[in-house]
Order: structure tokens, then sequence, then C-alpha cells
């Protein structure tokens, strides 16, 4: 397995230059998000089957001639379980790759299991051991050991031959085009952002909240969510989910208070204690048939268990069919969206669009 570290402009052109006509790309990322948002793009993995490259964002800075190639409509994109590459695409470089072939996809379509992980994949198509022992590492920390790298190149070199392998019998069932178009529909979502209004609506255990309490809820999740984005930080260190709930339902009046809730820390009281406080305080200066209407749950629809139940069995029709696993028709979670677009008041699948 040969690769090329490329971290200069001019290897980057140079590299461009010879993968710029090829078919097909195997590519991966590799990113950190730990305590960030959005998550940090630390290398490009790319192989044509001939040249594979690794491309180092950290370091180049602008790969505009790289994202020319990433968004070539004459040019497939090979990815396995693309959904974090394509928010560190989204993200870091503002595009999505088109088009995409994801093989964690397409084994699903071969009923090779749901969430096949790429070793897994590749130790049944190639009966090899891949080592995942780098699969922790700091990919922005440089420099980057040969470890590392081998590592990462590893990720697209054994992904090249696998798709050969699986298009071939995705394109005997004439699915090819179902793959490219499900990864299409998953990156106009990447491309969309959740109304900061509507974050309250995905807190656990809001349902259990009085009027009042809902709408301290809803200050807190809005605010929260607001600088998550503007300071780039994880939501749950802006401040803790079970903190947020605790602080609706006991809506206290005195910073001093703020103490008894678990889940804040003293820094979290000395940064944010005035603001909590007031969030609690707007929120009982409205009058309760102002405040947010009772959060509504499935499962308190009569109808429920009967509508999801026909839901299925239409999937399962489609699915038989079509020759496919039923997964691929559609999840228990995208039925249950299905059925809150259409009995809910308030639309929690609501985004704005960054286009």
């Amino acid at each position: 397995m040969q690769y090329e570290y490329i971290d200069s402009p001019a290897a980057l052109d140079d590299y461009c230059k010879r993968i710029r006509h090829s078919k097909v790309l195997a590519i991966d990322t590799e990113f950190v998000r730990t305590r960030t948002l959005i998550p940090k793009l630390g290398l490009i993995q790319v192989f044509d089957g001939e040249h594979l490259g690794l491309i180092d964002p950290v370091r180049l800075g602008d790969i505009s001639t790289f994202t020319e190639i990433l968004t070539d409509p004459n040019i497939l994109k090979v990815l396995h379980s693309c959904s974090e590459d394509l928010d560190a695409f989204w993200t870091n470089l503002s595009i999505t790759p088109y088009p995409i072939f994801d093989t964690q996809v397409a084994a699903n379509f071969l009923g090779m299991g749901q969430t096949i992980g790429y070793a897994n994949l590749i130790e049944q198509l190639q009966g090899i051991s891949l080592d995942k022992g780098e699969s922790r590492t700091d990919w922005i920390a440089r420099p980057l050991s040969t470890e590392q790298f081998v590592y990462a190149a590893a990720d697209v070199f054994y992904l090249l031959p696998a798709y050969v392998e699986l298009a071939a019998k995705i394109e005997s069932l004439n699915k090819t085009q179902w793959i490219i178009q499900d990864i299409d529909f998953l990156a106009q979502k990447k491309r969309q952002l959740q109304p900061t209004q509507w974050a309250y609506l995905s807190i656990k255990n809001n349902w259990k909240l009085r009027a009042h309490a809902r709408l301290a809820l809803k200050l807190m999740a809005d605010w929260r969510l607001q600088r998550a984005r503007l300071k780039d930080t994880a939501i749950n260190f802006v401040l803790r989910e079970q903190a947020m709930v605790e602080i609706a339902m006991r809506l206290p009046d005195h910073i001093a208070k703020l103490s008894a809730i678990e889940g804040l820390s003293p820094r979290d009281i000395r940064e944010n204690g005035p603001r909590l406080i007031d969030f609690v305080a707007s929120a009982k200066a409205v009058d309760e048939k102002d405040c947010p209407a009772r959060i509504q749950r499935l499962i308190d629809f009569k109808e429920y268990k009967k509508a999801l139940a026909d839901l299925k069995e239409i999937c399962d029709k489609i699915a038989a069919d079509n020759a496919v696993p039923v997964e691929i028709i559609a999840s228990k979670k995208q039925l249950n969206q299905w059925l809150k677009w259409c009995w809910f008041d308030i639309d929690e699948t609501e985004l704005i669009d960054l286009k």
C-alpha cells in the first residue's frame, strides 16, 4: 500500500490533475469532534485505484482545487457510512460531495446488516483484518505518525475493491440509483438546521412539565443552542440537559437556589446563573395561556398503534415487491416522524435551509 502525503498547494494541484478524470474515487475523512459542535477536519483520504493521497486540510487551509472534484457530477464518490463525513465536508468546506455510493447502505441492500462497520465489511468481503488502533487519535495535532498515515490510507485502499464487488451486485438488482438518491437526500438534510425555537422539543422528559416550566425550558434550550453554534461548543458543555429540566421543574427565583440543581457546576452558576434566573423570571411573568402548549407524544394518540402497524405493513409490501430489507424503505423512527408531521400541532421536523 503506497500513499502520498499532500500538505502543500503544489502537491495538491499535482495530485488533483492525476485524479481529475477518474470515474470512481474512494474517499474517507478523519476529524475531531470532542468538545466542539462542528467536527474539525484533520485529513482527507482519496484513492482512485492507482494514486492514494492523504490530503492535509490543516496545513493546506485552502483545498478548493480538490473540492471541485468532490462536487463533479461525473465522478462517483465512494464512502462508507458517510453521515459524519457529510457533516465534516459541509461544516468545514461548505460543500456536499455528489454523487455518492455508500458501501454501508449497499451492504444493507444485500442483507449484510443495517449498520455493518467498515472493518467487518472488509473482513467479510476480502478476508482482511484491519488494525483499528489509531481510531481515537488526535487528527488535528501535527505531525502525524507513520502509523496514523497507514491507518488512514487503509480506509480507502480496501474500500475501492469492496465497492467494485458490492456495486456489481447492486447493479444486477437495478438499485444503484436508489443508493445515490438516498445519500443525496441525507446530504440535503445536512445542509439544514433546526430552528433554535424548537430545541426544547428534543429534550427528554419535556412532556412532564407544566406551562411555565415548558416556557422556561424553551428559553433555556433556545439560548443553549444559539450559544453552542456561536462558540462552536458541544451543547452539553454550554449547559447540561438534565440541569435544564430540573431548573424548569423547580423554577428557582434566586441564584443561590441553583446550587441544589444536579448537573450545574460552580462554574455554570458563576458564568450563567443570572441568565438562568432571568429565563425563569421571564417564563413566570407570562400568562399561562400564552405558554407553549402541552408537549404531544405519539403514545397519547389512541390511533397510534394501529397507524404505525398499517404503515409497517405498507413498508413490508414495498420491501417484498422490490426484494430489499424493510429498513431500506423506512425505519421506525422515520415512520414516527411522519406521524408527528401529520398529527402534531408543532412541526418539530421544520428545518432552515442553509444553501
